[in-house]
């Protein structure tokens, strides 16, 4: 019986420290909570723009290589001079277009961990003031 009681007593004990460590922690302020929602939709929508770039990247590889497939064609049946210089050039603007959109979604995936990153510790450390 005293065993039983004993145990009942140190888990009211350890239920209580429990609750009085979970309402001494301070919540953040008004204003830091407010600049944490910000940070949060801003990579939200940061998300959003790199899904889509990323989408647009594919469509557009998905049309050079539709050029590229063409251009064999024209080949093969024996098109001018003229216009198979004109598909080479389409494809070579193009590949550049798809690379340079390449490195900008790198230099937006960068710039959104590095938020993902800042938005973190701002957070934690608004939970320890």
């Amino acid at each position: 019986m005293k065993g039983k009681l004993l145990h009942i007593g140190l888990l009211a004990l350890a239920v209580l420290a429990l609750g009085a460590n979970a309402t001494a922690q301070r919540r953040a302020d008004r204003g830091e909570r407010r600049e944490l929602r910000a940070d949060r939709h801003e990579i939200r929508a940061d998300t959003r723009e790199v899904r889509s770039d990323r989408r647009d990247i594919r469509q557009d590889t998905r049309e050079r290589n539709s050029d590229v497939r063409e251009l064999r064609q024209d080949r093969r049946e024996g098109a001018s001079q003229e216009e198979l210089r004109a598909d080479r050039r389409e494809i070579r603007a193009d590949t550049g277009e798809i690379r340079g959109d390449r490195r900008d979604l790198g230099g937006d995936l960068r710039d959104r961990h590095g938020d993902v990153r800042d938005y973190r510790r701002d957070r934690r450390d608004a939970r320890r003031d």
